[in-house]
């Protein structure tokens, strides 16, 4: 083994015509290199690479799309937990279905708790990991997230959420059929629930309206902590491991109620979804549109609440709306 070192000036290749007296502070050092390297012209000079940001045509559209791809996959793979938990756990105590129950609450909890972590885990480097348009929308009003990505992120956000109810409506199919006693009964809030949230019949409006909207802010002021680096974040990769925690914690604690939505894509995804294999538009009717004003409009007040209390009280980051002068 030899062990000659050189210097190679790494150039663009997309036009930006830098020269390489320009490009010094690039320059990679090797030391080391297995045997003689192979013989090229000009070999007294240093070696040049080049390189192109799209390295083929399909790079060029990944580029536009991962984000938006990574809230999909996020919210999809949550679904595809939370609701998995909720037909096993649910459909497994009828007979019928299975010989002995298959959980209780506290997997019901631990369910949908893994979902999030994983869901943001898989989306965090890429996309922030919202997994939630109450998020997005928090951090676009009082942080630097850019406005222009909202609607393709909770574009995503809904339709990953639809795509793993899809996948979970499929897998149970046979033993919601046998629970609701044929392929062509479909009751709500019945096994509507297992998809959707739906309050209990003794909540009053008001009531279910409070029970979002303290469950939402209690998870971004979290969030936000989680993100602050003047506070006690993390350690690197280990946020999802505090938001399995936060979600353990606000299911078992404040779920009962409202089925703790906290989240308009888990849940208007998947109420989209069973509007459309035969539960109809009960889904939206069900307590004068108990669907919008609830699990949908509650969530995202809940969050800027959460945003607003943090950022006034604690948060020093100039990206912060209200750091500013």
């Amino acid at each position: 083994m030899s062990s000659r070192s050189h210097k190679r000036a790494v150039t663009p290749s997309d036009g930006s015509g830098l020269s390489k007296e320009n490009m010094d502070h690039e320059r990679i050092e090797h030391v080391g290199i297995r045997d003689s390297p192979p013989s090229f012209a000009g070999s007294d000079e240093d070696l040049t690479d080049h390189y192109t940001r799209y390295p083929n045509r399909w790079s060029k559209y990944r580029e536009y799309i991962r984000e938006p791809a990574a809230e999909f996959f996020g919210v999809m793979i949550l679904i595809i937990f939370g609701a998995g938990v909720d037909c096993q756990v649910v459909l497994s105590a009828d007979p019928r279905v299975a010989s002995s129950p298959k959980g209780d609450y506290l997997s019901l909890n631990f369910g949908w708790a893994v979902g999030t972590a994983l869901g943001v885990w898989v989306s965090g480097g890429i996309s922030g990991g919202h997994i939630n348009p109450a998020v997005t929308i928090a951090l676009a009003t009082f942080r630097d997230f850019p406005w222009r990505k909202v609607p393709a992120y909770i574009f995503a956000q809904v339709m990953g959420g639809l795509c793993g109810a899809g996948i979970i409506y499929a897998n149970y199919i046979h033993a919601i059929d046998l629970v609701e006693g044929g392929r062509h009964i479909r009751t709500v809030p019945g096994t509507a629930g297992l998809f959707s949230t739906y309050a209990m019949d003794y909540m009053t409006s008001v009531s279910c309206f409070f029970d979002e909207f303290v469950g939402t802010a209690v998870l971004l002021i979290v969030v936000c902590a989680i993100g602050d680096a003047r506070n006690g974040p993390p350690p690197p990769g280990l946020a999802p491991l505090v938001l399995f925690i936060m979600i353990l914690g606000i299911g078992a604690s404040l779920g009962m109620q409202t089925g703790y939505a906290i989240n308009p894509a888990r849940d208007l995804g998947p109420r989209l979804l069973t509007s459309m294999v035969g539960y109809g538009s009960d889904v939206f009717t069900f307590r004068n549109q108990y669907w919008l004003w609830c699990p949908v409009i509650a969530p995202i007040i809940g969050a800027l609440f959460g945003v607003f209390v943090y950022d006034t009280l604690f948060f020093t980051g100039a990206e912060s709306l209200l750091n500013r002068p």
